[in-house]
């Protein structure tokens, strides 16, 4: 198939060689994507490979991006792949989540499971290959954690030089701890992400550093096959609802583009409808549903849930198509809300990042306001691994734990230790019979 890059903006459509280094059409300034055209792919054929491609030994088969890479072809060498293994994540059932959510059945696509804890290690392989074939020898990222780690991971198992830069002050030291042990050099700005993206913009032009951040459309094409993944180990029966985090936005445009292009290629019947949650306190997307007219930023987003600590998201534009087009909604749930439901997510032994229940929230937000049905069937993303905040759960289970503005954040569902002394006889008091 012939690659190119499309202006995403229907006025302007202008299009660009794969082999430029671009993040924005140069025309309009719009965002833009990966398109392929070319012979169309035969579902039924393709299907069965990716199938039997599970059985193969060869790294990328293994990969459960890769796996599926027909379906972004912007390459033109597998040489130039970088792998860890990512993908493969499993479809987890979490039948206490159900209850709590108000459905029948909930089913959490756990991301969590990838490399690095996240699910940027299935967009940063492919935006660490496009580096590798442009021959960069520089990447950069702006960070609240997740993204940092797996540039990092795929800079270095690339050899590349990753930069990281994050808002200081601002990040678990959960995923600073993984940048700095991937060999990254971390600078940490005196600023807020957004303001921190559009000086690194800057910087990367000038310094020719090739710029790994959601606005970058390789790492969109890399995400799709998050859903991809998903379709193919339901048998490519789509779910009624996908449910998943909302911050930058880079997972809303890519997993509609994919559902998009899925259905337009026969692979899928019917387009799953998306649910985008964000936390109240960076909830500009949902301001934006909710009342139309101009975007408006979060000039100082704030919430617990780092990952989706966003107040300015660069790739609104495309989510905002996704969500139409899927007849999707969008949700904001509080930092209390967020803690219970993560608490609940834990319980059914399955475990997330604070950003990641955001999802369950929202889920339960939508189905006692009727938006999701109880027999609906639906997909939750988890976006990254319980131990991405480990400072987050103790605060929590202990009643310790605080919002932005130093309200305590109740522990409905609290697992505090208890400290017993060393004594047989009163622990077996403590436990009973």
């Amino acid at each position: 198939m012939q690659a190119s890059l499309i202006c995403f903006e229907p006025q302007c459509r202008s299009r660009f060689p794969i082999t430029e280094v671009l993040y924005n059409c140069p025309v309009c300034g719009g965002l833009l994507e990966a398109v392929y055209e070319g012979d169309r792919l035969e579902p039924a054929h393709w299907k069965k490979v990716w199938r039997e491609r599970r059985l193969s030994n060869a790294p990328l088969d293994q990969s459960g991006v890769w796996r599926y890479r027909e379906l972004f072809p912007f390459l033109d060498s597998d040489a130039h792949v970088v792998t860890l293994r990512e993908g493969d994540t499993p479809l987890l059932p979490g039948p206490k989540a159900s209850a709590y959510g108000g459905l029948d059945r909930i089913v959490f696509k756990h991301q969590g499971f990838n490399p690095t804890g996240s699910f940027k290690d299935n967009g940063m392989t492919c935006g660490a290959a496009q580096a590798r074939r442009l021959g960069m020898k520089r990447v950069a990222c702006v960070s609240t954690g997740n993204t940092s780690a797996s540039m990092a991971a795929y800079a270095s198992a690339g050899g590349l030089e990753p930069i990281i830069f994050i808002p200081h002050g601002n990040i678990s030291y959960g995923k600073l701890a993984q940048a700095l042990e991937y060999g990254a050099r971390t600078l940490q700005v005196e600023a807020n992400f957004d303001q921190i993206l559009a000086l690194v913009r800057v910087l990367a032009e000038k310094l020719g550093i090739y710029l790994l951040n959601s606005i970058n459309p390789f790492r969109i094409e890399g995400q799709k096959s998050i859903v991809i993944e998903m379709m193919d180990q339901r048998d490519w029966n789509p779910p009624d609802w996908i449910v998943l985090p909302g911050g930058n936005l880079g997972n809303t445009s890519a997993f509609g583009k994919a559902l998009r292009e899925l259905h337009a290629g026969g692979f899928i019947a019917k387009m799953p409808r998306l649910a985008v949650i964000q936390a109240e306190g960076a909830a500009p997307f949902f301001d934006f549903m909710q009342k139309g007219g101009e975007f408006h930023p979060v000039i100082h987003p704030a919430t617990l849930a780092t990952a989706i600590k966003i107040g300015d998201p660069v790739s609104w534009p495309k989510a905002l198509l996704e969500v139409t087009t899927s007849q999707g909604v969008v949700e904001k749930v509080s930092e209390q809300e967020i803690a219970d439901a993560k608490a609940v997510i834990g319980q059914c032994g399955i475990g997330c990042e604070p950003a990641s229940a955001a999802t369950l929230a929202g889920v339960r937000k939508l189905t006692a306001a009727g938006v999701i049905l109880p027999d609906a069937d639906v997909v939750a993303v988890l976006t990254g691994n319980v131990l991405k905040d480990p400072d987050y759960i103790y605060g929590y289970h202990t009643g310790s734990l605080k919002d932005p503005a130093g309200a305590a954040i109740r522990s409905s569902f609290g697992n505090a230790p208890t400290v017993v002394p060393n004594d047989p006889a009163a622990i077996e008091r403590l436990l009973g019979a």
